[in-house]
Formats: structure tokens, sequence, C-alpha cells
């Protein structure tokens, strides 16, 4: 198997999700947007967006997808097939229209517009990603102040997937801090080896700096 992939955000939780596992799969850094090299990626994704996992029957994009193939393939309780399955889903479905949208937009703003030179920083829009940010992070905090994990006793891809923008923190400066329980939540994630670093071993370039 060949999983595509950049050092963006959800690239790299397939990525972490991978590694994490520890799946027997070639990682090849790729660019498909490019012009000249979108040729070679559309028969992969028609939206020539990362990640791709080049190996099953038919090509995998989007993060979930990968990490659910990938946990099956190894045959793990990470991406949960038992009576937790719909907690886990739950999880995943509230996180990208809450709590990691909200940080997308902050970061979409505070970085990905910036680094990319494709747009002025709109500080409305920060502030309305910000505003959302704590909502979610209350209802998590909440959640979370009496466990360890999402879900069950174990880590679950629902964890990695609510966590996708926040490797990217220093940057994005979302006020994590504000919360314990979330902070604490965080910080056992950040002690997983594969998710901490997902690129060790990889010749990946970094990611353009983002300016003052």
């Amino acid at each position: 198997m060949k999983l595509y992939f950049s050092r963006n955000p959800n690239p790299r939780l397939a990525v972490a999700v991978a590694k994490y596992l520890g799946v027997d799969v070639e990682l090849e850094f790729a660019a498909p947007q490019i012009p000249n090299r979108s040729k070679d990626y559309l028969h992969l994704n028609p939206n020539l967006l990362l990640p791709i996992l080049d190996g099953p029957p038919r090509p995998l994009w989007e993060a979930d997808a990968i990490a659910c193939y990938l946990s099956r393939h190894v045959g793990s309780q990470f991406w949960r097939t038992d009576a937790d399955e719909p907690e886990m889903i739950r999880w995943i479905s509230w996180g990208k229209e809450n709590f990691v949208k909200a940080c997308d937009t902050v970061h979409w703003e505070r970085v990905t517009k910036l680094r990319y030179g494709i747009g002025a920083y709109d500080e409305e829009a920060a502030q309305e990603g910000l505003k959302q940010f704590h909502i979610a992070a209350h209802l998590l905090e909440a959640e979370l102040k009496d466990r360890h994990w999402l879900v069950g006793d174990a880590v679950s891809y629902a964890d990695f997937r609510m966590c996708t923008f926040l490797p990217f923190n220093d940057v994005a400066r979302l006020p994590i801090d504000d919360y314990p329980a979330l902070s604490r939540w965080y910080g056992q994630i950040e002690d997983l080896d594969g998710w901490r670093d997902p690129f060790v071993g990889t010749s990946a370039p970094h990611l353009p700096p983002v300016p003052n």
C-alpha cells in the first residue's frame, strides 16, 4: 500500500493513524495540485486532495475512510467495530461540525491564508471561529473532566480526529490552556509517538513559514 501525503492537517492525520497502528505502508509526499503534476493523481482522487491511500481495491481518499480501512486492515479496535462504534461516529460527526470546524476556521485565518498567500487576514472571521471554539471546548471540557478518552477506556480515532488542527497550535494560538481537562487529554495524545511526529523517517519538505 502507498499513502500519499503532505504535512497539512488532514494528510498529517492519516499519516499519524498509519504510524500509530504500525501499518506496513509506503509513505510518499505528493503535491497533486501543482499544474504539471495533477494528471498523475486524477485517477487516484478526482478532487486532487490529500491524503490518498492506493492499495485497497479502489483508491481511498478522505482521512476518515483511510483510518477506517487501516484499522480494519490490522485488526485494531482503534476504529471501533463493537458496541462503541456509534459513540465513536457521534464524536467524529460532532467534532467535524463543531470543535474541528472552529479550529479550522481560526487556523485558516491565522495560518493557512498567510502561509500560502491566499488572502488577507480577516479578524472578524477569526473571532467568530474563536467564539465557536469556546462553545465546543466547554462541552468537551465537561465530557473529559472525569474520563481519559472520548470513547471507552482507550484512545480511538475519535480522539485523533478531534485533534486534527491542534499540532499547529503554535501558530494558530487557540486557547487550549483555558481548559484543563482538554489540555490533559491532548497531552496524552501528544505522548503517543505516532501522533507527536508522524513524519519521522520521511523526506517530506517542511511547510512554508507563517509570516509575522
